[in-house]
C-alpha cells in the first residue's frame, strides 16, 4: 500500500515529501516559514519575572545571618548551664552537640506558667494518683519563652555562672526587669530547643574541648556553660565556650 500522505492544514506539502529540499523552500517562503513562529507577545517575557525570583532567593539567602549578626551585635549577654555530656559522643564530625538544663522537660515544668502552654490533659490511669504537674503535656511545635534571670554572683571559680529560669510564657513579655531576659524556645516533641544545640568548632580544637569537657566532668558533672547573646525578640545566637576557666570561641 502506498504511503498515506496528510496535507497540513493551510500547506502546499504533504508530511511524505517534508524533505530538505521543502524545509529550504519553507525557509524561503516568509508566509509559509511564519506558521512555525511563535507570535510577538509570547517571546516578550517581562523583567520583572527574571529578577523578582533572584531577589527573593537573595533574601532568603541574606536574612539568615542578617538575623545572627543583628543579635550579635545588641543582644545581651546570658550564660546557660549544659548538661552531662558523653565526651566520645560531643563530636559530631566538625559539630559540637549539646544539652542544656532548660532543654529538660522537667525542668521547666516546676515554672510557673508552664501551664499556660497549650497542651492536653493525660488522664490517670484507674486506681492511681497522678500529680498534677506531670498531667499536662504541651503540645508539639509549641513556641515559647523561658525568662532567664542573672545570678547576683556573676563569676563561680574562674568562669561566669550560669543564669536560672524563673518562669515560663507564651509571649514575649515586655517591660522586664533590667536582670531578666527571655529567650525563646520551641517544643519539639521530646525537649525543648532554642537554635543553641550545635556549633561549629574550628578542627584544631575539638579534641582538645572534649579532652577538657571529660578531665572537666571527673571532678565536677556540670562543669561548663556557653555564652550565648539574646536580643530583644528571644532569638540567641552562642558566642563561646566555657569549661572551668578555659574559654572557647564559636
Amino acid at each position: 500500500m502506498p504511503n498515506a500522505q496528510f496535507p497540513i492544514p493551510n500547506s502546499q506539502f504533504p508530511i511524505s515529501n517534508m524533505n530538505t529540499k521543502n524545509i529550504d523552500l519553507l525557509v524561503e517562503n516568509p508566509d509559509t516559514a511564519n506558521l512555525f513562529q511563535l507570535p510577538p507577545e509570547a517571546k516578550r517575557i517581562p523583567a520583572w519575572r527574571l529578577w523578582v525570583p533572584l531577589l527573593v532567593q537573595i533574601g532568603l539567602i541574606v536574612a539568615v545571618p542578617a538575623q545572627a549578626v543583628y543579635t550579635f551585635v545588641t543582644g545581651k549577654i546570658v550564660i546557660l548551664q549544659t548538661v552531662p555530656v558523653d565526651p566520645y559522643d560531643l563530636l559530631r564530625g566538625y559539630y559540637q552537640v549539646l544539652s542544656y538544663d532548660i532543654s529538660q522537660n522537667n525542668n521547666l515544668e516546676k515554672l510557673p506558667g508552664w501551664k499556660d502552654l497549650p497542651g492536653d490533659k493525660t488522664p490517670c490511669p484507674p486506681g492511681t494518683i497522678c500529680q498534677d504537674k506531670k498531667t499536662h503535656n504541651v503540645k508539639t511545635g509549641t513556641s515559647f519563652y523561658v525568662i532567664m534571670e542573672s545570678p547576683k554572683d556573676v563569676v563561680n571559680s574562674g568562669s561566669p555562672k550560669a543564669w536560672k529560669p524563673v518562669r515560663v510564657s507564651l509571649e514575649n513579655p515586655s517591660n522586664l526587669p533590667a536582670n531578666q531576659i527571655a529567650l525563646q524556645g520551641k517544643y519539639d516533641g521530646g525537649r525543648m530547643e532554642y537554635g543553641l544545640e550545635t556549633y561549629y568548632m574550628p578542627e584544631n580544637e575539638r579534641e582538645k574541648v572534649n579532652q577538657d569537657i571529660g578531665q572537666a566532668q571527673m571532678r565536677e558533672r556540670q562543669s561548663f556553660v556557653v555564652e550565648v547573646k539574646v536580643d530583644k525578640t528571644g532569638h540567641a545566637v552562642p558566642v563561646s565556650l566555657w569549661i572551668r576557666d578555659r574559654n572557647y570561641r564559636f
